[in-house]
């Protein structure tokens, strides 16, 4: 890679420069973790097919700058005689490239949108779109950020970008390109700057490491490309932090100290005792994690991570463990084999959950506490599925019920992933004794549907009796019923509706029920909703008892009087109003 020559004397002494800037790319060869960006412009400079107006995105530190600069090298390139064409290798030997380089040449300029958002700006580089390059074979106009231009200046911007002069290029770079206009979008052939894997950063760093001859240690570099999320200059800063902090070496136990990790082992051997419900060594294991300096709320980080390579293992198990370090691949295995996909994804949402709150509290270590107690507790409880499965090989038979509490794997919760003992119910709802553990059956392929509700009214008493509240106004106001069968309900939701209602429902129904069921959005204007019938009905209802005899006497007798309400159901309406006119029949005597 070169190393650029923007170096300054002060004092006699050559100023140390960030790694960040001293290796920053100067070739496309250069160019980390980006292969399918290289390719493209790489066959698009050969064949001369490169367009005016380039637009670059990808999040922050991944080289969209850096690239714009290569890019204008490669089609500005004249060789040291200044007769060559445009080149995709080495550009050392051309005085032009190396102007641009350093940042002095005139032809190719650098606008940060960010500082330079109004029209006015875009009027004055326009204004010098018409003139041709002095030096260079192209002028290359390089905006940053462009995202943050104004709509004025987008709008002013948009007739030299569609009809440029031919000597003059366009690059755009910006890390929103959702807030880029889709007209300007239209004009630029657009290139996605992927995040670099962990596995292409901790290479790079080694090698950056060897060149500054600094010991580093795999797994420190392994830190702090995780660290860097995807992003080589957040990377390099980091690992310039470590150099500094460690004394040209980079060890694991000061990168953790600088970052503020816990150790890996003992935050897996955190995220199992709390998986086997042992809540007291969980709170001592996080306790101690805080003691050594670890953040809660990165050990609430590390354990969602956690969830994230256990559930691959369980479902990519040979590609998972490729990834990994050995400590992740043993321990990891052997925890992925005992917890279930069900107990992972429940995990991975309460620790999501908690993981805001802990970062929102006063007390952070106190949030974390909580969410391990959470989660600890739910350890112990047996996934919906199993639980509809138990009742149904019940017979779903109250009187008489045994439920076990399940570790997070459906398992049970006893020491060594044994099940624990079974707390026996009788019908009063008392617990009698406590039997020693019982082998828990295998599912049969097909489990016994619970009473199933044969109408949407009934769907809505469901939702009301397990405390869906929200659920069942929706299911009251908000949709128009086009079929209804056991299994499958379509439904015509109003613009009220949330997006994810028949979603929801048909999640909750198969809980609830023990069946699947299916429910779909129809086009179909379906029958009026739960409300609507109601209304109709009670109207209905209203205009029958107007209608009554005894009721028109009465509105006879007392001029204004109004009907404020009718209560009692229909099939009682004859005996009350029987009641009611022998009572009447003496005060309207007694008025005359």
């Amino acid at each position: 890679m070169s190393e650029g020559t923007d170096q300054a004397s002060v004092g006699g002494s050559t100023p140390y420069r960030v790694l960040a800037r001293k290796y920053r790319p100067q070739t496309f060869a250069d160019l980390i973790g980006q292969e399918a960006l290289v390719r493209t412009l790489t066959n698009a400079i050969e064949s001369q097919r490169l367009p005016h107006a380039v637009v670059l995105t990808g999040v922050r530190g991944v080289g969209k700058t850096t690239t714009a600069r290569i890019i204008a090298k490669a089609i500005n390139y004249a060789g040291p005689d200044g007769t060559a064409g445009p080149t995709v290798g080495p550009t050392d030997d051309c005085p032009i490239c190396q102007a641009i380089t350093e940042d002095r040449l005139p032809d190719v300029l650098e606008m940060d949108a960010a500082s330079r958002t109004g029209v006015g700006d875009i009027r004055e580089l326009i204004d010098g779109v018409r003139y041709r390059p002095t030096q260079a074979r192209y002028k290359v106009y390089i905006i940053d950020e462009v995202h943050m231009l104004s709509t004025a200046a987008f709008n002013a911007l948009l007739k030299t970008l569609e009809e440029p002069p031919p000597h003059v290029v366009f690059i755009f770079a910006t890390t929103e390109i959702r807030k880029v206009p889709i007209t300007v979008l239209s004009r630029c052939m657009r290139f996605d700057l992927k995040r670099v894997d962990q596995t292409t950063l901790t290479g790079h760093f080694g090698r950056i490491c060897e060149r500054e001859r600094v010991t580093a240690e795999e797994e420190a570099l392994r830190l702090i490309a995780r660290a860097a999320d995807g992003s080589v200059r957040d990377g390099l800063s980091l690992l310039d932090q470590a150099i500094a902090l460690g004394g040209d070496r980079v060890e694991t136990e000061v990168v953790k100290d600088m970052l503020g990790l816990a150790d890996r082992s003992r935050t897996l051997q955190l995220y199992d005792a709390v998986m086997r419900g042992e809540i007291a060594p969980a709170l001592e294991g996080l306790r101690s994690l805080y003691d050594a300096g670890a953040d809660p709320v990165v050990v609430l980080q590390d354990m969602l991570e956690i969830t994230h390579m256990l559930t691959r293992l369980k479902l990519l198990p040979e590609q998972a463990a490729s990834e990994l370090p050995e400590t992740d691949r043993i321990e990891g295995g052997e925890m992925a084999r005992k917890l279930s996909v069900p107990a992972l994804t429940r995990n991975w949402q309460m620790l999501l959950k908690g993981i805001t709150e802990a970062q929102q509290a006063v007390r952070p270590l106190q949030a974390a506490e909580m969410v391990l107690i959470r989660l600890a507790f739910a350890a112990e409880l047996p996934t919906p599925g199993d639980l509809v499965r138990r009742l149904s090989g019940a017979g779903g038979q109250s009187s008489a019920s045994s439920v076990s509490p399940a570790s997070g794997n459906g398992a049970g919760n006893g020491e060594g992933g044994r099940p624990g003992p079974a707390l026996r119910l009788e019908s009063g709802g008392q617990a009698l004794a406590a039997s020693p553990p019982q082998p828990v059956s295998s599912p049969s392929p097909e489990p016994v549907a619970l009473d199933q509700p044969q109408d949407l009214k009934a769907v809505l008493a469901l939702a009301r009796e397990h405390g869906e509240l929200r659920l069942a106004g929706h299911l009251r106001n908000d949709v128009h019923l086009v079929r209804f069968e056991v299994g499958r309900i379509e439904l015509n939701p109003t613009e009220f509706a949330p997006r994810d209602l028949t979603g929801t429902l048909g999640k909750l129904l198969t809980e609830w029920t023990g069946i699947r069921w299916i429910v779909s959005v129809s086009d179909a204007p379906g029958q009026p909703t739960l409300a609507e019938q109601e209304a109709n009905a009670e109207q209905q209802l209203r205009n029958q008892v107007l209608e009554h005899p005894l009721v028109q006497a009465v509105l006879n007798a007392f001029p204004g009087a109004e009907l404020a309400r009718v209560t009692g159901t229909p099939e009682r309406r004859e005996p009350l109003a029987d009641e009611a006119l022998e009572e009447l029949e003496p005060s309207m005597e007694d008025e005359e």
